[in-house]
């Protein structure tokens, strides 16, 4: 019985997040906070890292933040609590430095290395403690991948693509999180540097399907990345948005693959991107996810940008074993790493993935 009552208490802690049985030990050296375990991309950082540090025969434990500061906050104090020795921290607030100077702060009052990575805090943050740094990409390098990898394929395909003989490319976008580097540069530089090709091969720039939205893009208003928003907003624009109208939207770019997949599965409803005689819309994302290279390979999207999962890990790995050697600093070992001139901020470099 009282095996049982256990049972139920420990399903209880894991369902909400509190804690994970992911490095199976509550007394662990090592603490790592996801913003959400629900991303694909985490994910698979998640998984390798778990990997790195088991190899490195470091304890650690996992927490999933479920999308909420106040919770990955609490989880934070509560690890400390237990005599944590390092904390990784993959921030689930990203719009404004009070959440990270909050847990800079607690990781400073304690003593304890502080390593964020995957969502970028400001530079101000990082310098604020010796002991802390940030492991993640430069935010604008996959936009501008992104936008190179979509001006060469409407450049070789244009004809194909303006798929309503109007002379322009009508286009969607959809935004991962409002107030987030990756995401404001992903949006940005994907459309300047695809219009930079089609203006220097003297074709116009790309047009956002609807005038009526003055942003530009559509968002996640959960700040999830979430394939379900991206299905929901593209199931919305082709009932006004198509062939039948004389409006169609001829190009779909992602800030991330699951939201590519979701808008995916909206134009394979509606008869797109089937092979053979179907009409194909482009779709471009980032991250280069399991899926997406699947989906690459069917022909039911073009490119992604790769986001290395392993590079990230094996860095967080370094860091980490520098923060739990008292006779190391915190960047030992980084030298032949691109490193920020005035920060201490690793950036693992994009790469285009085409299949």
């Amino acid at each position: 019985m009282k095996t049982r009552i256990l049972a139920i208490l420990l399903a209880l802690l894991l369902s909400v997040g509190v804690l994970t049985a992911c490095g199976g030990n509550r007394d662990a050296d090592v603490h790592v906070f996801y913003y959400t375990f629900s991303d694909t991309y985490v994910s698979s950082v998640r998984g390798t890292l778990g990997a790195e540090l088991g190899r490195a025969g470091f304890s650690y434990q996992d927490y999933d933040g479920n999308g909420n500061q106040t919770t990955q906050t609490e989880q934070i104090r509560t690890a400390i609590t237990k005599g944590a020795k390092a904390l990784l921290v993959n921030i689930v607030n990203t719009g404004s430095d009070d959440a990270a100077q909050e847990i800079v702060n607690l990781a400073k009052d304690a003593g304890i290395p502080l390593i964020f990575f995957n969502r970028e805090v400001s530079d101000t943050i990082i310098s604020s403690y010796e002991n802390c740094a940030y492991v993640g990409t430069r935010a604008e390098e996959a936009g501008i991948l992104q936008g190179e990898m979509i001006g060469e394929y409407l450049v070789n395909n244009y004809d194909q693509i303006d798929l309503n003989n109007d002379g322009v490319i009508s286009y969607i976008l959809f935004k991962g999180e409002e107030g987030n580097n990756e995401a404001i540069y992903r949006t940005k530089y994907s459309v300047e540097k695809a219009n930079e090709m089609l203006l220097a091969a003297g074709k116009p720039a790309l047009r956002f399907y609807d005038p009526a939205n003055q942003n530009g893009y559509h968002v996640d208003q959960n700040g999830q990345w979430s394939s379900a928003a991206a299905n929901n907003y593209m199931n919305t624009a082709l009932a006004s948005y198509n062939a039948a109208n004389g409006n169609m939207i001829e190009l779909v770019i992602c800030n991330n693959d699951s939201m590519a997949e979701g808008a995916i599965s909206a134009l394979d409803a509606a008869g797109f991107n089937k092979g053979g005689s179907s009409p194909t819309i482009p779709v471009f994302g980032v991250d280069a996810t399991e899926a997406a290279k699947t989906l690459i390979k069917d022909g039911k999207m073009v490119g992604t940008i790769q986001q290395d999962a392993a590079g990230m890990s094996s860095t967080l790995s370094l860091l980490t074993a520098n923060a739990l050697d008292e006779n190391k600093e915190l960047m030992s070992g980084t030298e032949n790493l691109p490193v920020d001139e005035a920060v201490r901020k690793i950036r693992i470099p994009y790469a285009k993935y085409l299949g």
